[in-house]
């Protein structure tokens, strides 16, 4: 069937629109490109033992083989199921390592991205764990930074204002997320 005028533009409208709503996405939010060219993070996860340390941001965007590379590190350590992680994530953590003196140090991860299997296998095995957890949508992690007294950590979270943060003393860690700002 030939190519209509009508559907030319109606392709090219589409294709406008998808590059439109998918820029923005590799943009660092204004306050974090005001704050430094270059954003960098480092982690070690606490199950795998794997180590990374990147620069995630510059020049005011995001960098996307960073961003795969930490995908990859916060994946499911469980099953292996890789998510992509909420930047405005990484730039909470890069924030908060500089508001606690600890932005030299790698946080250490307990978790990132959880699975429906593993979140639901959690959840029948321990108390606390959400059924609709924004670690299943790669906005949440659990960590804890070297250094820094696991109290002192959620205080500065909590001053951020920049999500969720959960205080888990006896399991050792402070859970953030991009959700909205609360605390338990």
């Amino acid at each position: 069937m030939p190519t209509t005028t009508h559907g030319r533009e109606r392709r090219r409208l589409l294709a406008g629109a998808a590059v439109a709503l998918c820029a923005p996405a590799l943009l660092l939010p204004r306050r974090a490109a005001a704050n430094q060219t270059a954003r960098e993070l480092a982690f070690v996860h606490t199950h795998t033992g794997e180590k990374l340390a990147i620069v995630y941001a510059e020049g005011g965007r995001y960098v996307p083989a960073a961003l795969t590379a930490i995908d990859r590190l916060l994946r499911d350590h469980r099953t292996g199921d890789i998510h992509p992680i909420d930047p405005r994530l990484l730039d909470q953590l890069t924030d908060l390592a500089a508001a606690t003196g600890g932005d030299k140090r790698p946080y250490e991860v307990i978790c990132g991205y959880r699975c429906p299997a593993t979140n639901a296998m959690l959840r029948e095995h321990s108390h606390g764990v959400a059924q609709a957890s924004l670690h299943l949508t790669g906005q949440a992690v659990d960590v804890r930074l070297p250094g820094v007294p696991l109290a002192r950590l959620r205080d500065a979270a909590i001053a951020m204002g920049a999500g969720g943060v959960g205080y888990y003393p006896q399991s050792d860690f402070v859970h953030l997320d991009t959700g909205h700002a609360r605390r338990w």
